[in-house]
């Protein structure tokens, strides 16, 4: 079970869906689809609406002349270890500029969620039981100090834009 996690709390009504072979977004729910397959569809002139989905190995720069245009770009966590989709969120808020919602998608786990945070990435589709009764329970790990510099703004607007405090 897929729960969407955001700093607010758990979402109820998330109307996005990951477009699969198998699984179609349906009449009331909005399609994610693999960066492939919406280039594709914005080169047909049929994108209204959509979020894409960035896999590890993707070029996140290709998104440039669309980022206008979308309400949400989901990155790919497909194992622990496979950090790329730090890279690419982190990418979409600094350099582009990309100010609409960035998901977590895959193996999404409690340790990483204040990271992904500080990377600019908004909300998540949580699957991990521990991380999401962690989550129901308000206990998000972190650490109150930090030295490199974020996508997240600093609370402290006189503080150093490398040394921040959460």
């Amino acid at each position: 079970m897929t729960k969407i996690w955001k700093e607010t709390g758990f979402v109820n009504d998330d109307p996005w869906i990951v477009e699969t072979e198998e699984t179609k977004a349906g009449s009331n729910e909005k399609a994610i689809l693999g960066l492939g397959p919406f280039l594709g569809a914005v080169a047909a002139g049929d994108a209204p609406g959509l979020g894409v989905l960035i896999a590890p190995a993707d070029d996140v720069t290709r998104l440039a002349p669309y980022l206008d245009r979308l309400a949400l770009v989901a990155v790919a966590f497909p194992a622990f270890n496979d950090g790329r989709a730090f890279s690419h969120a982190s990418l979409l808020r600094t350099r582009l500029g990309f100010k609409g919602e960035i998901r977590a998608v895959g193996d999404v786990l409690i340790d990483q969620i204040p990271l992904m945070l500080r990377c600019g990435i908004d909300s998540f589709a949580v699957t991990n039981a521990t991380a999401i009764r962690r989550l129901s329970e308000g206990r998000l790990p972190g650490i109150a100090n930090h030295y490199q510099p974020t996508a997240k703004p600093s609370a402290d607007t006189n503080s150093y834009s490398w040394r921040r405090v959460s």
